[in-house]
């Protein structure tokens, strides 16, 4: 059965970090393309970042520059580490299997990220 939990979200203030962890069961992370797509509230689903099978990441303009996608193959783990994080980063977070992935996983239950002062 294939698995995704997230973790690592919190409450943080605007311009501190966060990294956030996909914990993968069912599936290797490293054979497949991986994504973060996130909700704020009100809103519909935005692609973050995808890395591929190569390791190679690509990211939204929105967070380019301050969010990176990497796995550790080892623990089966995908991370977004972010960096200088802003209110309009605030969302639920979910990691999903696939490359450029759009759209909420079905059954995924994220985790929250709060970016306020």
């Amino acid at each position: 059965e294939v698995q995704l939990v997230e973790s690592g979200g919190g409450l943080v203030q605007p311009g501190s970090s966060l990294r956030l962890s996909c914990a993968a069961s069912g599936f290797t992370v490293g054979s497949t393309g991986m994504s973060w797509v996130r909700q704020a509230p009100g809103k519909g689903p935005e692609w973050v970042s995808s890395i591929a099978t190569d390791g190679r990441a690509s990211y939204s303009d929105s967070v380019q520059g301050r969010f990176t996608t990497s796995r550790d193959n080892a623990k089966n783990t995908l991370y977004l580490q972010m960096n200088s994080l802003k209110p309009e980063d605030t969302a639920v977070y979910y990691c999903a299997r696939g490359f450029y992935v759009r759209n909420i996983p079905a059954g995924g239950q994220g985790t929250q990220v709060t970016v306020s002062s």
